[in-house]
């Protein structure tokens, strides 16, 4: 896992998955804040297991309402175009028209994202 620090956004990219369940997505809240002191997340998308992207399985939901809870706004930063399914983009579409949940094509996306 490679992590920067730009502007007050904590830019991770790692090739292995980070994010697999709700409480692997606690302790990566956690451990950002802590070791970054960083409140905005922006994380490459190939960190973040599969089944997130089905929304039918209720991952995403479960995952992101822990990231607001923890007053923490988040990136996902990748591509999205194998995704064919509509309720995951009309989700992406209205998570980005938001204030604390996103989806970027690249990590500068992500990082303007979050800035706003």
């Amino acid at each position: 896992m490679e992590t920067k620090v730009i502007k007050d956004i904590a830019v991770i990219k790692s090739n292995e998955i980070i994010i697999k369940d709700v409480q692997s997505a606690i302790d990566f809240i956690m451990t950002v804040k802590y070791e970054t002191g960083c409140n905005k997340i922006a994380l490459n998308k190939d960190a973040i297991v599969e089944d997130f992207f089905i929304l039918s399985k209720g991952l995403a939901g479960e995952i992101l309402q822990k990231f607001v809870n923890y007053q923490t706004k988040f990136a996902i930063y990748g591509d999205y175009s194998k995704y064919t399914s509509k309720p995951l983009k009309d989700f992406i579409y209205e998570s980005n028209n938001g204030k604390d949940i996103f989806f970027a094509k690249n990590e500068d996306e992500a990082i303007d994202m979050l800035s706003r």
